[in-house]
């Protein structure tokens, strides 16, 4: 089925083009419900605005938010590279054709499984942020170059990821310099100031730090570092318009110019990438009236696709293929038997008839990803679009 590129990432609620009402009815007609509708024109136009907003900055995916195979090859064919954590994420790129050279391996804290499923495939970049990882390295000391994690807390994030990684300025000298008696070699340093960041300062804040551990380092006599990981945490838009990526990105870039030529900057964009560029379906499988509120009970859900809604706070867009102007006091409400599965209380919605499309957008990440098949209900089969640029696809 041919189709032309979407505007996923269409801002709020928007009601439907002509164009995606026709592509959804469609995809359902010949798919059924629930479905993820993924376009890859969406990720190459999200990887390309991140990349000219850093452009001095080497762009590694982070798989998690959404790691899905046609991702993997869309960016791949942009020169991205990528962004990996475990064992799963190895086997996935490694089946894409991805060169080695163009991966890092992020996880803080790994099994020795984990060391050497990576370095079979050929990763030999890794992160550590405390002495009992440095120790997992001195086998693999002669393959290896590791990046030390510092933590920056930063309670404004979706998800502060310092709370759970990373160490202190003065655990990353003592870890480097336990490295260099250990002869493992640290290429460089890292951090992550959270998801959904709304602020660039955390980032500037983050930078300048760790420029003053590179100094130390080369003060204390130890090999300079030759590379700083600045990390994910790149803030998309869902309820409410956040600041332009060239915009939020500038004082980014002001901070890294003011480290020594030599280093090299990397970052792991993930949400940024993929968020946009899925769109959601889901049919109305039933109704009722509660407390004088319409309810309509859908074949997705918290278990589903909005596992967001439990583990990522993400507010999604929701909108109807039904565009009727009045509206109602509604509640939507997911498929399983469990009373925490609402998706969203208190919406204005049209008259719905069963059989009826919700669309939800902003939903390529941590949708897919965190979905289950509680209670039996099948999870949402993902369709993509547009993985070859110039050639109007739709596949299963």
């Amino acid at each position: 089925m041919a189709n032309s590129a979407l505007d996923f990432s269409a801002f709020s609620s928007s009601a439907l083009s002509a164009e995606e009402t026709q592509l959804i009815e469609a995809s359902v007609a010949q798919f059924g419900a629930p479905l993820l509708l993924l376009d890859c024109e969406v990720v190459r136009q999200q990887y390309r605005a991140l990349a000219r907003a850093l452009p001095n900055v080497t762009l590694h995916f982070a798989l998690k938010p959404l790691p899905h195979a046609s991702v993997v090859r869309t960016l791949l064919a942009e020169g991205a590279s990528f962004d990996l954590a475990t064992s799963g994420e190895v086997e996935l790129v490694a089946s894409q054709g991805v060169p080695a050279d163009k991966t890092i391996h992020t996880h803080p804290i790994k099994r020795d499984s984990d060391i050497s499923d990576a370095l079979n495939y050929g990763c030999t970049v890794f992160v550590v942020d405390n002495l009992n990882e440095l120790d997992k390295f001195i086998t693999y000391k002669d393959q290896v170059e590791l990046l030390v994690r510092l933590s920056f807390r930063n309670a404004e994030a979706f998800a502060d990821l310092s709370k759970k990684f990373g160490c202190t300025t003065e655990m990353a000298i003592e870890i480097i310099t336990q490295a260099q008696q250990l002869g493992i070699r640290i290429k460089g340093l890292s951090f992550h100031v959270g998801s959904q960041t709304s602020s660039p300062q955390k980032y500037v804040d983050a930078i300048l730090a760790c420029k003053q551990v590179m100094e130390t380092i080369v003060q204390l006599g130890l090999p300079a570092l030759s590379t700083l990981d600045i990390g994910g945490g790149f803030p998309v838009s869902y309820a409410k318009q956040i600041t332009p990526i060239e915009i939020f990105c500038a004082p980014i870039n002001e901070a890294l110019a003011s480290l020594p030529q030599t280093v090299q900057v990397l970052a792991e964009p993930g949400r940024f990438i993929v968020a946009p560029a899925v769109m959601s379906v889901a049919s109305v499988m039933g109704q009722a009236i509660r407390e004088g509120k319409m309810w309509y009970y859908l074949d997705d859900g918290i278990y589903g696709s909005f596992s967001g809604l439990m583990f990522d706070e993400a507010d999604y867009p929701i909108v109807t293929v039904n565009q009727d102007t009045q509206c109602f006091p509604s509640v939507l409400a997911g498929p399983t038997c469990d009373s925490i599965d609402v998706v969203a209380e208190s919406i204005m919605l049209p008259k719905l008839n069963n059989g009826d499309l919700i669309v939800a957008r902003m939903m390529g990440a941590y949708t897919s990803a965190t979905a289950t098949d509680f209670n039996f209900f099948k999870r949402a089969q993902t369709i993509t679009l547009n993985e070859h640029e110039n050639i109007q696809t739709l596949v299963c």
